[in-house]
Parts: structure tokens; sequence; C-alpha cells
């Protein structure tokens, strides 16, 4: 009896089987704001490449737009259900009608960094007075933020010269000589020191307390789609752990993925040593969104007249799909 109770149990599963089906990975777009093989950019592509995303059920896509603002317009129209973008971008599109929010940031500080000649001696951003800035562009978030370290130094744009020159540019201008200080991210800073510049950080709390890196997400998204967000979310913010946790093993990582950083694993370590201490910091949940930064940079925008209206904080962000259960520790 017990052999034909055996034999029949094995025939059901043998035709049970084929039967048997797993859930597909939902495919998502996600755009960057630049190539998305940069160091900047490492949380996404650890996250890809160790298959965080795969884990959260996501089959992501990333692609590049033409900056954050692009990535904000085409994420708030559906054409890609996720972006990456300054956290203060939504402050400045939805005054224009774009329905996108910050779901995480990435970091507990700004991005922008101001490097000077370290043989100019300069340690306060007064110093700079009369002198040549380089940035990126004059329409990016690390210009605005230059903005308002100045006004928060009591200057103004006028007090200095600003030239924008490119994603290359900025921080050329700047090793060459042609530029007493660069405004920008962490990868450039790197690629000056490179060049044999000898170059001095101004502190971080002489600048404007702007945002990171954030991921941003439609109003649709959040209200039909939340699991995809919050997939998304935790796909992304287990990469940025694997950086702060241990730099140099996040940093083969990134080199295996993008093969033009093989070999070159130092210098991505060395551009994750000033994410982690200029950038990402020590959140109290990774990815959380502070309500007063995001304060903060609104009224700045709006005394600029950059944005129109004061809009309710919360209609720029939310925390909601924040994991608390993920440590530096942890998985």
């Amino acid at each position: 009896m017990k052999s034909a109770i055996a034999r029949l149990l094995g025939l059901c599963c043998v035709v049970l089987a084929p039967c048997i089906t797993f859930a597909a990975p939902q495919e998502v777009t996600f755009l960057m704001p630049a190539p998305p093989n940069l160091p900047g950019f490492a949380p996404w592509i650890i996250a890809q490449q160790k298959g965080y995303y795969a884990e959260q059920g996501l089959k992501v896509t990333l692609l590049a737009a033409k900056g954050g603002a692009d990535v904000a317009k085409q994420v708030g129209a559906g054409n890609a259900m996720f972006g990456a973008a300054n956290g203060d971008t939504p402050l400045i599109v939805r005054d224009n009608g774009v329905p996108v929010k910050a779901v995480a940031v990435l970091g507990q500080h700004g991005y922008t960094m101001l490097a000077t000649d370290a043989a100019a001696g300069i340690t306060r951003l007064q110093q700079l007075k009369g002198k040549t800035i380089s940035v990126m562009s004059y329409s990016d978030s690390l210009y605005y933020t230059l903005l308002a370290s100045l006004r928060q130094a009591g200057m103004s744009k006028s007090d200095v010269s600003i030239q924008a020159a490119g994603p290359a540019g900025v921080w050329q201008l700047f090793a060459s000589g042609k530029a007493d200080a660069m405004a920008g991210a962490p990868d450039w800073v790197v690629n000056a020191a490179e060049s044999g510049k000898q170059l001095q950080l101004l502190p971080d709390d002489q600048l404007f307390a702007s945002m990171a890196q954030s991921i941003l997400a439609s109003d649709d998204a959040i209200a039909h789609h939340p699991d995809q967000v919050r997939a998304m979310v935790r796909g992304t913010l287990m990469g940025l752990r694997d950086i702060i946790q241990d730099p140099s093993a996040a940093a083969k990582v990134f080199a295996a993925a993008v093969p033009g950083y093989e070999g070159k694993e130092q210098k991505v370590e060395d551009i994750f040593a000033l994410y982690i201490s200029h950038v990402y910091g020590q959140q109290a949940h990774l990815g959380e969104i502070y309500p007063e930064r995001v304060s903060k940079a609104q009224s700045f925008y709006l005394s600029e007249g950059i944005i129109r209206h004061r809009g309710d904080i919360n209609s720029y962000f939310t925390n909601e799909f924040i994991p608390t259960d993920l440590p530096l520790g942890g998985s």
C-alpha cells in the first residue's frame, strides 16, 4: 500500500510540475542625468551587478537623459518609471506642472564640492571674491548650490566670475589654472587631483545644505505601482550600503561592471571615499529625506525667482518607501 501511494504521489508531481510558474521580473526603465557608467552612479551600477534588483523582482534598464530636469520631465510624462536627479529637482519641476516626487535621497549632504588651488591658501568662501570658479553649466544643481553658498557667505554671483565649461571642462579648466576654484562632484575632484593639481577642499559647513542624488518617481507610479517603487528604492540602497560598508570591495564590483574602469579600482575607491565623507554621511535610515532641507532649498529657489510658488513640502517627497531594516552591516 505504501509503495502504491508513493508511486501515485510521484505521478502527481510529474503531472503538476509543468503547471508551476514563477512571476517574471517587472521590466522598468531608470533614467540617469548623464551616462550611467560614472562612479557617481555607482549605487545603481552595483545594485545591478550584484543582482539586487533581480532579488526585488525587477529587470532594470539604465539609460541616459539630458540632465536632471529632463529626467524629471520624462518620468513625469510616463516615459520611464524612475530617474535619478538632485533631491531639489522636484521643487523646480513641480512648479511647472511635472508630477514627480523624490522617494529616496542617496546621502545626508549635497554632492557639490568646492575645490581650490592649495597654493592659493583659500580656506574661506569670501576669499574667492574676484576669482574665477568653474561649473558644469548655468542650469544644474551644482551651479545653484554655488549661488546659494555665495549668498550664505554674504556674496552674490557678481562678486565672482563663474564659467560654465561642461562635464569635462569643469575640472580641466580648474586643473589647468584657468579657474581659481571648481564647484563640482567628487568624480571631478579626483580627476583634477590625478592631473597633478594640489587641491584644497572648502569645509562642507561653508556650502549651502543642498541635497544629494535622489530617486524620482511619478505620482502615478507611487499611487498605482507602490511595490515596484519600494523594490527600486530597496535595491538601490543595498548598492549604496555596499559602498559605505566596504568601498574597496565595491570599487572592484563597479570596475567589473564598467570595463572602462578595469585596472582603475584605486581611482574608483578614492572617489567613493569622497562620496562617503562629503555626500553619503551617516543617515539614520539609508535614503531618508529630511523635510527641513527641502524647506530650506525651497526658500532659496523662491528668493532667486527660480520657482514662483511655495507648495506643500510633502508634495515634493515621501519617505514611505524607505526601508527601516537595512543597517550598514546587514542585507
